[in-house]
């Protein structure tokens, strides 16, 4: 068990301190979408680079609300050859710096297509190589498969969010199906991960900011989905949603 301790107290944010955390944490973007897009301009972006500059964005947005974290479970090893996707629990925009914080290796996001069209953002994550699939264009599609079989070949490891959306009590919603086709087209290893009490942080639909809140990240056992077919994809998905159930325990409402 790991601890990451970022926050000694729990409190609800003053509107000041909520102004100050947007604002804190779309400059910490911008900043770090800068230094990717300048990088890359000169020819001296990689991976290790990425992967610094993800953690340290992560970090200091975590910091910023004061997050305290417990990393629960065996992580597997990311470099051994095998193409990986995390799959999470989603119940908070928190969701995606306490992975990169919590876990190893090139996380990247899968990321939704709109999230491209952002300035500054949208550029930088195209040269961060985070990838995104098409879900109404067969031909993109078929494209970005091949693109992200590519990504994971070389050593990144997806970070998916099978319910599609953020779950507003951290209880686990239906699950969408993109990720697990993903997942079975390129015979990944799937991860589950369930990260708890993290709606609390920053509940989505919501401007609520809850500083010093306790976040439990738990790694579950992982899914090798070698040698499946479309056949299988609703007994993976059965699979994985109780592998997130077993992690949450008794849910997150409340």
């Amino acid at each position: 068990m790991k601890r990451l301790n970022l926050s000694p107290l729990t409190e609800s944010a003053t509107l000041l301190r909520r102004a100050a955390v947007v604002l804190g944490s779309v400059g910490l973007t911008a900043l770090y979408s800068l230094l990717v897009l300048l990088r890359a301009l000169f020819g001296k972006l990689d991976r290790r680079i990425v992967d610094k500059y993800c953690r340290e964005w992560s970090t200091a947005l975590l910091k910023l609300v004061r997050t305290s974290l417990t990393v629960r479970g065996e992580v597997p090893d990311f470099n051994d050859g095998r193409r990986y996707i995390i799959m999470s629990t989603h119940a908070s925009h928190y969701d995606i710096p306490v992975s990169f914080v919590s876990l190893p290796g090139s996380i990247r996001m899968l990321a939704k297509k709109e999230l491209f069209k952002i300035p500054l953002l949208g550029q930088a994550m195209a040269a961060a190589e985070f990838p995104s699939i098409d879900r109404f264009n067969r031909q993109n599609a078929v494209r970005d498969l091949d693109r992200a079989r590519a990504m994971m070949e070389s050593g990144i490891v997806l970070w998916a969010a099978p319910e599609g959306t953020r779950s507003p009590d951290g209880n686990l919603l239906p699950f969408k199906k993109g990720c697990f086709h993903l997942a079975l087209d390129t015979e990944a290893v799937i991860v589950p991960v369930a990260i708890r009490g993290i709606h609390r942080v920053l509940p989505a639909r919501s401007m609520q900011i809850n500083l010093g809140q306790p976040v439990d990240v738990r790694v579950g056992t992982p899914i090798d989905t070698a040698g499946k077919s479309k056949e299988d994809l609703a007994g993976v998905m059965e699979e994985v949603r109780q592998r997130l159930e077993e992690l949450l325990g008794d849910g997150e409402a409340g």
